[in-house]
């Protein structure tokens, strides 16, 4: 095993979903050594749910051990831990197949085949719980290590988001707020708010929106560069009521694709152009879409856009798992990128 997590390396067999996989593991257990030959003895439903009650009562009582040992085992090395955990199911184990033992053999409950001595049936039972229980850490150490790194990945991006909307139209922003200072101060002061909420936006990137703020602040992201383009950024939204505007997105989705269109499109075209932005719900997905004329050539840094769609593209694969799409590409001269997510049931409209 690796090194320890920050958050604790052992798994948290607190939560009824992993204590649900200790379960179906001692019963996929059960079920190999009832089905498999064993010298003619029957494999009858008495024996299955005799072994069955045995192997859930000692995952049980394996998982609430190291569900209250968690925070002492995480302390220690992982491999120390692990053979600590390890060996406390081994005991408990053992414990319980010993009583078990002696208890059925005392009542005459025939529950353990009468040709099975007890120096075999303790150790086999403890060596099985042992096999059982390092499986099963081992797997979910491994899973969680991999939702820590989709998660720090997922940061990551965002942070990389972040780093980028910062300079990258800034210094145009400014020049453009300047110049309207003695012409028009109302609209300059309403550009700094909208460039003030735009960088806020950006400090916090790995957090989390709604549409309707995601829809926002790419409304503020515009209408400041409408004053450095003017009339040669036009922009149609549409809107296909209704639509769940409260629904949880990750921060900085709508408005990185809505950038790409006007710095790798509209921008780059002498006479500009129109971005259109479609916002519907069907069949309990939200669509997104967003197309922009494109120039016939694009120029070498335009691969910038495609890390910022690919950045988007795995928080919402994160975000919203294997339901989420993203597509983009040219189309009769346009450029198209569409998203298509589940909509929560709280929030369908």
């Amino acid at each position: 095993m690796a090194t320890p997590r920050v958050d604790g390396w052992m798994p948290d067999l607190c939560r009824l979903p992993r204590l649900a996989m200790m379960f179906a593991v001692a019963e996929l257990v059960v079920l190999v050594l009832v089905l498999s030959p064993d010298d003619g003895a029957r494999s009858n439903f008495g024996r299955f749910a005799s072994a069955s009650g045995f192997a859930l009562w000692l995952a049980l009582t394996i998982a609430a051990l190291l569900c209250a040992s968690r925070r002492w085992l995480s302390r220690m090395p992982v491999v120390l831990g692990t053979i600590a955990a390890v060996a406390g199911a081994t005991a408990i184990a053992a414990i319980g197949a010993a009583t078990v033992f002696l208890l059925d053999h005392s009542l005459g409950y025939g529950l353990v085949p009468r040709d099975v001595a007890l120096e075999h049936f303790v150790p086999g039972s403890a060596t099985i719980a042992a096999l059982i229980t390092a499986v099963v850490l081992r797997y979910l150490y491994v899973i969680d290590g991999w939702q820590a790194q989709v998660r720090a990945s997922a940061r990551a991006e965002a942070d990389a988001l972040q780093a980028r909307i910062r300079p990258h139209f800034l210094f145009n922003s400014l020049n453009a707020i300047a110049g309207l200072m003695r012409t028009d101060p109302a609209v300059a002061e309403h550009a700094l708010l909208d460039l003030s909420d735009l960088f806020r936006a950006a400090l916090d990137a790995g957090g989390e929106s709604t549409l309707a703020g995601e829809v926002e602040l790419a409304e503020r992201y515009l209408a400041i560069e409408s004053l450095r383009l003017g009339p040669r950024l036009q922009i149609a939204w549409e809107r296909d009521e209704p639509l769940p505007w409260r629904m949880p997105m990750p921060r900085l989705v709508l408005q990185p694709l809505v950038e790409n269109a006007v710095l790798h499109g509209i921008s780059r075209l002498p006479g500009g152009g129109r971005i259109d932005i479609r916002l519907a719900q069907e069949a309990g997905m939200l669509r997104i879409v967003v197309s922009n004329p494109a120039p016939a050539a694009p120029l070498p840094d335009s691969a910038g856009s495609g890390h910022a769609q690919r950045s988007i593209g795995h928080r919402l694969a994160y975000a919203f798992g294997p339901e989420a799409r993203m597509t983009a590409g040219l189309d009769a001269g346009y450029y198209r990128v569409e998203l298509r997510l589940p909509v929560p049931k709280e929030e369908a409209a």
